[in-house]
């Protein structure tokens, strides 16, 4: 290799990385500002907007609450529970039984004493065969449906089912073993019902961590600090991503994701662009996506909503190994919508959508890893080949160390003023202590499987969703 071709190359890439890296902190100052905006506005808001009044309206909005399940036998009676003690005068639960080789139809059947009925099914959404439609003969269970599909292979198509299947204008989406907060149908439904110039068509809300959380009978007793390593980690990214990074872009209504753990969509609009997309592995972002271009393309004045509050809480991966793979279908995802809808990408059709939101997922949500990845090779061939002087790259390094320790610490900040969700001092000391070492034991993993994804995209490799090695909670008995 030529030395001097090789230093101009080092020489350029340094530039390169010094724009890209002051790039991304000025965003980062930019997010910062509007989620602290938007999370006063909203505790402000809280405060004078009283709830009760909502619930007494002849206006409330119905909904139905769709949870896919798939070889859920183990929890589902609890889960299901969990789903009927939600607090709202006017809504269904809908689960879709994405044909499950074990007994958690049948267990449905007997612990709520189901039945098949005759349904007047409309298959807006095409999907896999649906087998049937069960309810309770219990009134304490009228709100309860049961539809029992052949599977089709992603959370999209039983989802899909489950619109097809529901009665209300609105529905929330979330997966069945996810705990939510008695409230958590109001607090997203309350956008819709408000005054606004704008069309309200999906809001969404924080999701915590239950790894290592207290249950009873399907309800969260007690939230804890993950006790293991990975799940840790994501505890702080989950709180960076939903507190502070969500909480700004829907203060500039520049959401393009709502998560599909928990978000609440206007039914028509989702049906019109033609439901989830059942091929897609990031299905949540490519919904919000062509929801974005439809509202676009129709040229009516639309807006996604954001909660900045924990009102649902998941089991994520417990181990390296779901790990990965649950970050590599995430990569492949981002990739898929970003291709699906590269049309959009500075289309002055579409907006705020083509100029800010798309341009931003392309250079810091999608180009990240690459540029990770090619100063790596660059530090090693210069390490190689020349007398290279790295003082460059290690002080780069430092400084975007540090300015991630702040942005992080500032949401550990705006997270234990505003929910004090921890039992004690000592685990959120830990989770202070957890984010010094996350960029080096976190991080390269989440680099190294979307990179995975990316090659996985490009070579055409086939990828289900795969399914999620259950740690479990703490039951109480």
């Amino acid at each position: 290799m030529n030395p001097s071709l090789l230093e101009e190359i080092i020489k350029g890439f340094e530039l390169f990385i010094g724009f890209f890296a002051g790039t991304y902190i000025v965003s980062y100052i930019l997010l910062a500002i509007l989620s602290y905006y938007a999370i006063i506005k909203h505790v402000n808001a809280r405060i004078h907007i009283h709830e009760d009044v909502l619930i007494k309206s002849d206006d409330l909005i119905g909904v139905s609450v769709i949870a896919p399940a798939f070889n859920e036998a183990s929890t589902i009676i609890y889960n299901v529970k969990s789903l009927m003690s939600l607090s709202y005068p006017k809504f269904e639960v809908i689960i879709v039984n994405d044909g499950s080789s074990d007994d958690t139809l049948a267990k449905l059947i007997k612990e709520f004493k189901l039945v098949k009925v005759d349904f007047f099914y409309q298959e807006h959404i095409k999907t896999q065969m649906v087998r049937g439609h069960y309810k309770s003969t219990s009134p304490v269970y009228s709100n309860l449906l049961v539809v029992d599909k052949e599977n089709g292979g992603s959370k999209a198509d039983a989802s899909n089912a489950g619109i097809n299947s529901s009665q209300y204008p609105l529905f929330l989406c979330t997966d069945v073993d996810c705990i939510l907060k008695k409230d958590t149908i109001l607090k997203l439904a309350k956008p819709f019902m408000e005054a606004t110039d704008k069309k309200v068509i999906a809001t969404g809300a924080g999701i915590r961590i239950s790894n290592s959380c207290e249950v009873k009978e399907g309800y969260l007793t007690r939230i804890h600090f993950p006790k293991h390593w990975y799940p840790r980690f994501q505890e702080i990214e989950y709180i960076r991503a939903f507190l502070f990074g969500r909480m700004a872009w829907g203060q500039i209504n520049s959401l393009l994701l709502v998560s599909g753990g928990l978000g609440m969509f206007d039914k028509n609009i989702v049906i019109q662009i033609g439901g989830y997309w059942h091929k897609s592995l990031g299905e949540d972002m490519e919904l919000i996506t062509r929801m974005r271009k439809y509202m676009h393309e129709k040229k009516e004045k639309f807006i996604i909503k954001y909660i900045p509050e924990s009102l649902c809480w998941t089991e994520v991966p417990g181990n390296v190994k779901d790990l990965a793979k649950q970050r590599t279908r995430w990569a492949r995802g981002l990739i898929q919508t970003m291709f699906l809808h590269k049309g959009m990408l500075f289309n002055p059709k579409y907006g705020r959508t083509a100029f800010v939101i798309l341009p931003y997922f392309l250079l810091f949500e999608f180009l990240v890893p690459i540029v990770e990845l090619l100063g790596l090779i660059v530090f090693i061939l210069g390490l190689i080949f020349l007398d290279l002087d790295y003082t460059f790259f290690i002080e780069i390094t430092i400084f975007v160390y540090l300015f991630y320790l702040t942005v992080t610490m500032i949401s550990l900040l705006f997270d234990e003023i505003l929910y004090k969700n921890y039992a004690n001092t000592r685990e959120i000391v830990s989770l202070i202590g957890i984010s010094l070492i996350e960029p080096i034991f976190f991080h390269p993993v989440n680099s190294f499987s979307y990179l995975r994804g990316y090659w996985n995209f490009l070579i055409n490799k086939k990828q289900k969703w795969g399914s999620l090695k259950r740690q479990g909670y703490l039951i109480e008995t």
